[in-house]
């Protein structure tokens, strides 16, 4: 029995052509293999959990996600009752199907309440509805959601009066319990689908809830009245019918292509995918504009850099890279530095040409290299945010950060990994412990700090505003070395610039360097394979063993080697991180409560931290686990280090 349910809707908001890949496992799926995806979803169980408790006495709906009618029927019998909660309550109708997180009824008057986990300020008067007045573009897929469940509620009980409601994480609210986040724990003795058992009776226990719920009623009446539109040529009711026919049929939309949706199309093949699946992205193209292998061969416009410009000139038909002219990115040149539009054009000339050359600007990266003190320090940190607060006094998502790596480079050449952090304990907040571990990390010198991104400022920049309200003894001590080391974001009423202001190892190459391996991504795992394969240097160093090279590692065995060469090409370092339980039997993997292989991205890592919080996994687990963040934090940090080594290959050579 095929039925357009919630989920199917809002992908079919998004591209109708969607509704005819998605289930079918011929066609890869991309969100299959995104591990913040993951994180968001664990995160959001315990948020649904907590937001059960604010409507005790609920009965949940249980089954499976296929048993559609026998979940209707159950809901139905409950529905007889005047006054009743249910929790996950299933509607049918005429192929259409939802399950709505919670309902309240009260005679025909019905709460219809969604919960998510995302945040909000309850003072926002323009958190759906901007100055303009239209919907903010991030909450509409959410809106729709919820307009569609009202409207098979609707459909199923045409006298209902249905209030609708979104809940999520109130920031302006404080936890009052330390570890409110261990009080949903996942574990496989849970007794539903979530596997999560609840270690609270009543929400009196955590004192204050950290959740809150904004009224909706009036905006979703709007978009059923259509004055909202998610598509201009659809009306509410109209995409509903065309979606639903589009699915249950197993029909092919013929939807236009776009070049924004067509550039977010999860149903295309990566590197990740099973070569044996098909491209939905590549299906759509040869249905629409009757391309065959060699257009797809030919560089297009959706993997440029940044590039806000392709939506109009998608529209002109300008699609391939050899089509596009300087001004069609309207090219901006700056003698100092690469802009974006040269960035671009550099990946457009270089592609269509067959050029692989790297570009560097020479007296640029020089410039930058002779304002650098030694030791040079290379910092990376693995953080994790949690809709529930692990401590008392804390706000919904607040960063925690759990763990960093630091390798300095020295003037002779020697690399070592020098310090590591990690914190593992379930319950623990470890932000100020974090801090004095990498304040005694970096204060033997006054060599320059490195990070990549800003991520790393703006969590420092978060952990300020978290001491500044603590009660921590060495608070000032603290606050003041944060200062040293980075600089205050645009919106802080503090304002500073540290001395050691760590250096931006993303900028400098922003700026300095493009290599067109990296496919305009600037991302450090794109960066690295690209220098790899483009440095004689880094090949061949780290294609010896790290006792030969000196390097030092804490992780990794003098005999272990960096780089291996497979066909010509030089594997990416992270794809040769070892699997988490290596030397474990299957059935001991089988036992294990997180599920995860190998950690070789931050999402994982994310991910992994915090099944470590609040899955009752063993201790060995946890060590296994930890042991694998450790190896991938320290490459993250030595991943920096090859840069930096080939940027200086480059000017020096």
């Amino acid at each position: 029995m095929r039925v357009l349910s919630k989920s199917r809707f809002k992908l079919g908001l998004e591209c109708p052509n969607k509704l005819f890949y998605t289930g079918n496992k011929e066609y890869a799926n991309v969100k299959n293999e995104d591990t913040f995806l993951e994180a968001l979803a664990q995160g959001g169980f315990q948020v649904e959990e907590l937001a059960r408790m604010h409507f005790p006495g609920g009965i949940l709906i249980d089954e499976d996600t296929w048993e559609y009618e026998k979940a209707w029927n159950l809901t139905q019998n409950l529905l007889t009752q005047e006054n009743i909660i249910i929790y996950e309550a299933a509607f049918l109708f005429e192929g259409l199907y939802i399950k709505t997180d919670i309902l309240v009824k009260k005679g025909d008057v019905i709460e219809l309440i969604e919960v998510k986990s995302k945040s909000f300020l309850p003072d926002d008067d323009y958190l759906f509805i901007g100055k303009r007045g239209g919907m903010v573009g991030g909450w509409k897929p959410y809106l729709f959601d919820v307009a569609f469940q009202k409207n098979v509620m609707q459909l199923c009980y045409p006298n209902w009066k249905i209030n609708s409601f979104i809940m999520m994480a109130d920031k302006s609210k404080t936890a009052s319990i330390d570890g409110l986040n261990q009080s949903f724990r996942i574990t496989k003795k849970g007794n539903n689908r979530t596997g999560i058992i609840n270690k609270i009776d009543k929400i009196e226990e955590i004192g204050n809830s950290v959740l809150g719920r904004k009224n909706v009623t009036q905006i979703i009446d709007e978009i059923e009245s259509n004055k909202y539109r998610y598509h201009a040529n659809l009306t509410f009711q109209e995409s509903i019918e065309l979606f639903k026919d589009l699915y249950v049929n197993n029909t092919y939309a013929n939807w236009p292509t776009s070049y924004s949706s067509c550039k977010k199309c999860e149903f295309k093949l990566t590197y990740k995918s099973d070569t044996n699946l098909k491209s939905g992205f590549k299906e759509c193209f040869f249905k629409q504009h009757k391309w065959e292998e060699n257009e797809f061969n030919q560089p297009n416009i959706f993997d440029i850099y940044d590039f806000r410009k392709g939506n109009k000139l998608f529209q002109e038909g300008i699609i391939f890279k050899k089509d596009l002219t300087e001004d069609n990115i309207d090219l901006k040149i700056e003698v100092e530095k690469l802009t974006t539009s040269n960035r671009q054009w550099l990946q457009i000339e270089k592609e269509i040409n067959s050029d692989s050359a790297i570009y560097v600007d020479k007296e640029g990266l020089k410039c930058e290299f002779e304002k650098w003190v030694y030791p040079l320090h290379f910092i990376d940190f693995e953080t994790s945010m949690s809709a529930l607060p692990f401590n008392k006094g804390l706000k919904p998502y607040e960063q925690v950060a759990f763990q960093f790596s630091h390798h300095i480079y020295y003037e002779n050449g020697k690399i070592e990994h020098a310090n590591e952090y990690i914190n593992n304990t379930i319950g623990e907040f470890p932000n100020y412990k974090f801090i004095r571990e990498l304040r005694n990390a970096l204060s033997s010198d006054k060599g320059t700090i490195f990070r990549y991104s800003h991520h790393e400022n703006t969590i420092l920049n978060a952990i300020y505003i978290q001491l500044l309200a603590s009660n921590e003894d060495d608070k000032e001590d603290l606050m003041n070395f944060i200062k040293t080391i980075s600089h205050s974001k645009r919106d802080s009423v503090i304002k500073w610039t540290g001395e050691r202001d760590m250096v931006d190892l993303w900028d400098i190459e922003k700026r300095y360097y493009y290599n067109p391996l990296t496919k305009g991504s600037n991302s450090l795992k794109d960066v690295l394979p690209a220098s790899i394969n483009s440095s004689p240097f880094l090949l061949n160093k780290y294609s010896q063993p790290i006792g030969q090279i000196n390097l030092t590692s804490k992780n990794f065995t003098d005999d272990h080697v960096w780089l291996k060469q497979e066909k010509e090409k030089i594997l990416n370092p992270y794809k040769l991180l070892p699997p988490v339980f290596e030397n474990w039997t299957e059935e001991e993997i089988e036992n294990t409560l997180s599920e995860i292989d190998g950690i070789a991205d931050g999402g994982t890592a994310m991910t992994t931290y915090s099944k470590m919080q609040y899955t009752d996994m063993t201790q060995i687990e946890i060590d296994e686990l930890s042991a694998a963040l450790l190896k991938y934090c320290e490459l993250d940090t030595l991943a920096m280090v090859m840069v930096y080594e080939h940027f200086k290959e480059l000017v020096y050579a």
